[in-house]
């Protein structure tokens, strides 16, 4: 039996697995969409970044979450708690802005 094909199962279950972790301060931070921070103090930029591809493709939905896991809890750490994504991700990367609110 080839060999690649017999590691099929294994990459295709590492695929789908989530490599972050939401932090203990990431869950302090929501997703917002930019009409509900009207009240609110921008504290800066974070950016993710996460695989894309793992020997697959990794499904949009999986590197998206990841990509906002990673930003929660970077963003965190700049005492925000919320964050609005700047654009779409590319390529396993994606761009918010973070702010505060009260």
């Amino acid at each position: 039996m080839n060999k690649r094909l017999a590691l099929l199962p294994l990459f295709t279950l590492l695929g789908a697995c989530s490599f972050v972790q939401l932090s203990d301060a990431g869950h302090g931070v929501a997703q917002m969409e930019p009409a509900d921070i009207a009240n609110c103090s921008e504290v800066g930029e974070v950016s993710s970044q996460t695989r894309s591809k793992v020997v697959v493709n990794r499904g949009n939905a999986k590197v998206r979450e990841e990509l906002l896991v990673l930003a929660r809890n970077e963003a965190a750490g700049l005492g925000a708690n919320a964050i609005v994504p700047i654009g779409e991700p590319e390529n396993g990367q994606q761009r918010f802005r973070a702010y505060r609110c009260e």
